[in-house]
């Protein structure tokens, strides 16, 4: 994306704060015409104190002077909080619009995606476009409004301090910005892209400290980091450098102009085409006028770091979903769940192959198979995760594809094989379920799953925080954390997906008896490669291969004592 495309974009997100941006632009302007008034009104009054003719009375210009250093302070603090007031407004705005983008895209679109990176973009990239909406936009347009009004006025004391002015504004605030960021080339886009590589090297080696200090390779970890930092620092230093560089052409070139204007203008009062006092006022008038110039050949390098995180904001708000949502589609009538000859690939892959499957209210569908058969690919596809290649999945009478995206969350619940705990309270871990459920209903769900004695036994109970990733529990604790948070929800549709992996045959169990006695008020689709946490099914299908082996094996379930 080129830049210009980059800057209209963010311009775009200013909405209905282009009334606080006017009155940014209008303070800016203001105040950097009282300044360029101090030092001209003072020369002018030293002139007038001098006896130079034609001038205002000495006294005059003196308040004028005071006037114009007093409002510039007032003007530059409402600019700056006009500025600032937009640009924080504006990050909270863009979070919010690339979380509810992250909402939309996930889970396909998230799933493998680098999640130190996305950090990075929701943290540093974000913030970085503070430099933009409070730096960026109203200098442009100060500069270009002062810039008329000094041209205005040299143009009024002689055509060739006009011409000069207008060479000068466009070499310092128009082309070196460019020069500068052609020379920086997609230097910023590299930085941005090494630091976001590194927050996500640096996430998963503290994810798996125990694991690479356990094996020897926490040393070398730690070396790899150091390693891509080293890059890091070099890219920043390159940009630095870069920008060094152009501040100090910057600083030639404004002085070069200075000298030439000085130069000129003596042969113009040499020849009396201007009088000493006009001369010099023009002089003046140039060299306090390059203010809001400056701040535009200093955006050069600056702005390299700004659009480079500005495109990869927009790329995620960009980015299209696998499965779009239906916002208006029909509610799911019932829990029965119906797999119609549906077929299912990643990236070309073909995982599922024609298969076919149904539980019914009141029952447990057991799906049997080996890793990487299909199993969870087909729980996904009930949620409606992906969209299936071919077939047709209905879930209370009515295709997923065309169901309402939110009914359909309602009518189902997902307990995958790693449960995520958030670091709150078990409590309100648990209260995800259900927000609006009440602390005997979390504690009754608990129970339900088993989890309710080891939750009263630690320090805090029921407040005790669940820690980092969870680590407060053991991994089969967390597993029954999340069935109890399904219970809770009591949804008509309960997909299981390997809930017993991490659970001894005693809490395997007592899960299991859970699962019979709620058999009644649902639909249960049980995936495991446990016999024996099948058992409690009421029909077994196997996948081989992403196709279904045989029919279903009809048979009463196990008791379970």
């Amino acid at each position: 994306m080129s830049h210009a495309k980059v800057m209209m974009r963010l311009c775009g997100l200013v909405g209905p704060l282009w009334g606080v941006m006017a009155l940014a632009v209008t303070a800016g302007m203001a105040g950097h015409l009282a300044a360029i008034g101090v030092p001209v009104a003072g020369m002018l009054a030293v002139l007038a104190a001098s006896g130079a003719d034609g001038l205002p009375a000495y006294g005059g210009l003196l308040v004028v002077l005071a006037s114009c250093a007093v409002a510039r302070g007032v003007l530059h603090y409402v600019e700056q909080m006009a500025n600032h007031y937009i640009a924080f407004k504006l990050l909270a705005r863009i979070r919010h619009r690339v979380f509810a983008a992250l909402r939309r895209l996930a889970p396909a679109k998230l799933a493998g995606r680098c999640r130190g990176d996305l950090v990075s973009v929701i943290t540093g990239d974000i913030e970085l476009l503070e430099v933009f909406y409070a730096h960026t936009i109203s200098p442009i347009a100060i500069a270009a409004g002062v810039g008329g009004v000094v041209l205005a006025l040299q143009a009024a004391i002689h055509p060739v301090f006009c011409a000069m002015t207008l060479a000068a504004f466009l070499a310092v605030g128009a082309a070196m910005p460019l020069v500068a960021n052609a020379a920086s080339g997609k230097g910023g886009l590299e930085f941005r892209g090494r630091l976001g590589a590194l927050d996500a090297y640096l996430l998963d080696s503290l994810r798996g400290l125990t694991e690479a200090m356990q094996y020897g390779v926490a040393r070398l970890r730690g070396e790899e980091f150091f390693r891509r930092s080293g890059e890091l620092a070099d890219s920043e230093r390159r940009l630095k450098a870069r920008s060094g560089v152009n501040q100090a052409v910057m600083s030639v070139v404004v002085w070069v102009f200075d000298l030439v204007f000085a130069v000129v203008g003596l042969h113009l009062l040499y020849f009396q085409q201007v009088s000493l006092a006009s001369m010099l006022c023009a002089l003046v008038l140039l060299m306090s006028s390059f203010g809001p110039v400056l701040a535009l050949a200093s955006l050069g390098t600056g702005l390299q770091q700004t659009f480079a995180a500005g495109e990869r904001v927009l790329a995620i708000l960009d980015e299209e979903p696998v499965v779009e949502p239906v916002d208006a589609g029909r509610a799911p009538g019932g829990s029965e769940v119906d797999v119609r000859d549906v077929s299912f690939g990643y990236g070309g892959t073909s995982v599922l192959r024609g298969v076919s499957v149904a539980a019914r209210p009141g029952s447990i569908l057991g799906i049997a198979g080996k890793s990487g058969s299909g199993k969870s690919t087909l729980l996904a596809l009930i949620m409606r995760f992906w969209d299936v290649d071919a077939g047709r999945i209905e879930v209370g009478g009515v295709d997923v594809r065309e169901a309402s995206t939110h009914a359909l969350r309602q009518a189902e619940s997902l307990v995958e094989q790693g449960t995520h705990l958030f670091n709150e309270s078990l409590a309100d871990n648990i209260r995800i379920g259900r927000l609006d459920a009440t602390d005997e209903e979390v504690e009754a769900a608990a129970r339900a799953a088993r989890i309710h004695d080891v939750i009263v036994g630690l320090p805090e109970g029921y407040d005790t925080r669940a820690g980092e990733l969870g680590d407060v529990l053991s991994a089969g604790e967390r597993q029954r954390i999340g069935l109890a948070r399904a219970l809770l929800r009591d949804a008509p549709v309960l997909l299981l997906d390997e809930p017993t992996s991490n659970l001894d045959s005693l809490n395997e169990a007592a899960v299991m008896r859970v699962l019979a006695d709620e058999r009644e008020s649902r639909t249960v689709v049980l995936v495991s490669h446990r016999a024996s946490t099948l058992d409690v099914a009421d029909a077994v299908v196997t996948l081989e291969g992403g196709r279904v082996s045989s029919g279903a094996e009809r048979r009463a379930p196990r008791a379970l004592s």
